[in-house]
């Protein structure tokens, strides 16, 4: 995947980084969230590094659209001392008390510490962190049991950030998705505007599409041949195989095949799991 470094960091994420730096001094749990599909991609490396001292749990969000194998293979890799990770899927209604068991036994020593000092042990601090789309929003409605957060399914759509008491165990502090400021790794913006946490737009869309279309026909090209029904002849080009798409589906434009709107098809319903669960980060190749 040959291209030049990719630049995507508006102006609220600036605001945001100072936020997040001001407040951290009294969080006590961070829930960083990424997606399932690309667990080291979908975290900023900025966030990761964030307070390394803090209790943290990751939580791999999307687990319904990512390889179920691959999913446990970095459960394992992620936790560690101090670190927990879950794999879940944030629609689901069971999904808030598997984090709030988490949060509990990562806040056990706080609390701990806080009775044999006297004191009445308090609401647990944590603060949601992410880079944007990755299911926030859907996660603190979860846990709140109310709209608390606005769900749009646009990255950078969270703006500011808000308090929201859980229950008597702790309160959450939201925050906007935050990208790195510039990614040296052509892959992972990439595999980002796949999954849909970079807009579409900060990337050609041609070449986005293209680059898709070459790893599902090396990987997964039976996805392919069932979902548009074309030929897995290898010695095809991808222009031909988009023109086949077309083709099937019925995308004409002013009596011509419109490449276009297949090639966005392809990176819809990638997008959405309809052509498959994947999981585009190995945890063997990143140990």
């Amino acid at each position: 995947m040959q291209q030049k470094g990719i630049h995507w960091f508006p102006g609220h994420m600036q605001k945001a980084l100072r936020q997040i730096e001001e407040r951290i001094k009294v969080i006590d749990i961070i829930i960083e969230i990424v997606d399932a599909r690309v667990p080291l991609a979908s975290r900023n490396p900025y966030l990761k590094d964030l307070a390394t001292h803090k209790k943290r749990l990751i939580i791999l969000a999307k687990r319904d659209l990512a390889d179920e194998e691959e999913t446990k293979k970095w459960i394992s890799a992620l936790t560690k001392d101090g670190q927990m990770a879950l794999a879940l899927d944030l629609t689901s209604p069971k999904s808030d008390q598997d984090i709030k068991k988490a949060v509990e036994i990562l806040g056990k020593d706080k609390w701990e510490r806080d009775k044999r000092r006297g004191l009445k042990p308090q609401p647990l601090k944590t603060m949601i962190i992410g880079v944007p789309n990755v299911g926030k929003s859907t996660l603190i409605n979860r846990l709140a049991r109310r709209s608390a957060a606005s769900v749009q399914n646009t990255p950078g759509h969270t703006r500011s950030q808000q308090w929201i008491k859980v229950d008597r165990l702790f309160e959450l502090l939201d925050t906007p998705g935050i990208l790195p400021t510039y990614y040296e790794s052509n892959t992972d913006a990439i595999y980002l505007a796949w999954i849909g946490s970079i807009k579409e737009d900060i990337l050609p869309l041609s070449e986005l599409a293209d680059q898709l279309l070459t790893y599902l026909r090396k990987n997964h090209i039976s996805a392919l041949v069932s979902r548009y029904k074309i030929s897995d002849d290898e010695s095809l080009s991808n222009e031909e195989i988009f023109k086949s798409i077309a083709e099937v589906r019925g995308f004409l434009s002013i009596g011509h095949l419109d490449l276009e709107k297949a090639e966005r098809v392809l990176l819809k319903e990638f997008k959405e799991g309809i052509l498959g669960r994947y999981t585009l980060e190995k945890s063997d190749d990143n140990a």
